[in-house]
């Protein structure tokens, strides 16, 4: 495990409309209307565009993306001096907007930030497992030479 990516999740109603309104702006760009399927493509995209961020644990470099379709788009940085990696528990939300109809959606997960200068950090990893969470933040402990601090409880502790 020598690169390790994060991708924030796009709702599936999100998804949805994006791939109808790139095929809509498909078929309106073959049939004619260039400028208007151009305008419904670039918006179907960018609702199915999603962000996160990428390490490279063997050559110590990282990067914030964006991906579309499995191909990342981010230009790669030396990674900062790494303090400690941080487990911790949180609600993640999402909110679905559908014409006159909002709703929100929430679950518990827990992600893994690399802290540094402080109190900057990126985050690398989001599961809903702390098993898992613990094993990866291992990992990061290993290949970077930092502390975990483990703030799934309501008393944090280093590890």
């Amino acid at each position: 495990m020598s690169s390790m990516i994060y991708l924030k999740e796009v709702p599936f109603i999100k998804k949805f409309f994006g791939f109808v309104l790139s095929l809509l702006g498909l078929g309106m760009f073959f049939l004619g209307t260039i400028f208007m399927g151009l305008i419904f493509i670039v918006i179907g995209l960018n609702l199915i565009l999603t962000e996160g961020s990428e390490i490279n644990l063997s050559n110590k470099t990282y990067r914030e993306l964006k991906s579309i379709f499995g191909i990342h788009f981010g230009k790669w940085k030396p990674c900062p001096e790494f303090e400690y990696v941080s487990i911790f528990k949180t609600t993640e939300s999402q909110t679905i907007n559908v014409v006159s109809a909002t709703t929100t959606l929430q679950s518990q997960v827990i992600l893994l930030n690399v802290f540094y200068n402080r109190n900057k950090h990126l985050t690398f990893y989001k599961t809903d497992n702390k098993v898992d969470a613990l094993k990866v933040a291992n990992h990061f402990k290993l290949a970077l030479d930092i502390d975990i601090l483990d703030a799934t409880e309501s008393e944090k502790k280093w590890l």
